[in-house]
């Protein structure tokens, strides 16, 4: 079995391919992943999966070629059974050398890929000619079939696993919560409002501080500390005009701009409620599924994968996409819950994770996927 990506950096994908492979391995497959590299094949390999370095991250059609010969070869001399690409730019190489070498071709939709144009449509194609298509939500399986013409017939929604072994309030020690809360400059007695992830337009920070100023305004005073927590990855012009809006908003004393975190468990432990204020839909909404695993209550838009990962009046709140008073209406609401409606959030939300968006529940997802195209007859 054969995992294709760019590159295993920290993301979605990488962990999804890693989760899978370690699943592979203890049902007793033979698991390869080829990609760039990155910092977590080191994971991979102590989990027994063997990773093979080739660049598939590149877009130039010339290494894309290339690649289909490297990739034919690792087929046929590994041997490989099955080819799984999880990203556009190698499912170009992956497939073709799948079809060289008769194994089947599976492909994952980790997001709605745009196709308002016919290069976008073009550059995606490869994804939705498969011998199945995995799609990470019911929203991306919708968007394969009506954009991409993909046959319902062979799509499967599997969504993203979240480890609750790792994300478990029970194993988050008073110590990392106290370190990272000096770190942020928190204030003791006030609420805190966390949006984690990258700091792109996209995420919707500008929302979120619109929301902050008309909350202010309507309570008359600042007692909340907002933290924005993501890398700015090289943005820095955004991260400026993310920094003028706080001062024009007279924030600076309340918002918090530290930059990323390694140890996620505790930002959430922080959190009093965990926002994703995404202006335009995203595929599955990993930051809604681990904060409500760690018991905290959500707010995010109303569109994309977090119709399916939050429940509205049970674990949280979803507001129309860039809409700053709704945003703000649903702050309030958070910031005023009781101590006990709190805990029993936190308990609805983390039954939520436990049924429906496991490691687990992913990996039996994908190698019921792969033993029904390698052994149809079982079916």
């Amino acid at each position: 079995m054969l995992q294709v990506l760019p590159a295993l950096v920290t993301g979605g994908v990488e962990r999804g391919t890693v989760d899978t492979a370690k699943a592979l391995v203890r049902a007793g497959w033979k698991a390869y992943v080829a990609s760039a590299g990155g910092p977590m094949v080191r994971e991979l390999e102590r989990a027994g999966a063997v990773h093979v370095t080739l660049p598939m991250a590149s877009k130039n059609p010339l290494q894309i070629w290339r690649n289909v010969e490297k990739l034919e070869e690792l087929i046929r001399t590994l041997p490989v059974d099955l080819v799984h690409v999880r990203s556009r730019a190698p499912a170009w190489s992956a497939r073709a050398a799948a079809r060289r070498c008769h194994v089947p071709f599976v492909t994952t939709f980790h997001n709605a890929y745009k196709a308002h144009n016919w290069f976008k449509r073009f550059w995606a194609g490869p994804m939705a000619r498969a011998d199945h298509v995995v799609a990470i939500s019911n929203f991306v399986a919708e968007h394969a079939h009506r954009r991409f013409g993909v046959p319902e017939s062979l799509i499967t929604v599997i969504p993203r696993g979240t480890d609750l072994n790792w994300f478990d309030p029970s194993r988050v020690y008073p110590d990392r919560i106290a370190k990272l809360a000096k770190e942020w400059r928190l204030v003791d007695g006030l609420p805190v409002i966390l949006l984690p992830g990258r700091l792109t337009r996209w995420k919707g920070h500008a929302v979120l501080l619109r929301a902050l100023d008309i909350l202010a305004r309507r309570r008359g005073r600042q007692d909340f500390t907002a933290v924005l927590l993501g890398d700015n990855q090289g943005r820095n012009a955004y991260q400026a005009e993310l920094e003028e809006l706080i001062a024009r908003y007279d924030l600076k004393t309340s918002v918090r701009l530290p930059g990323g975190a390694k140890d996620m468990p505790a930002a959430y432990m922080l959190a009093d409620v965990v926002v994703s204020a995404s202006i335009e839909p995203e595929g599955f909404g990993r930051i809604a599924v681990e904060a409500q695993a760690m018991g905290k209550p959500v707010i995010a838009t109303d569109h994309g994968g977090a119709r399916e990962t939050v429940l509205p009046g049970d674990t949280g709140w979803l507001v129309p996409p860039g809409d700053a008073e709704k945003l703000a209406e649903a702050l309030e609401a958070a910031l005023a819950l009781t101590p006990q409606r709190r805990l029993q959030i936190a308990a609805l939300a983390r039954a939520h994770v436990q049924r429906r968006f496991t490691v687990d529940g992913m990996t039996d997802g994908y190698l019921k996927v792969y033993t029904d195209l390698l052994f149809p007859q079982r079916g």
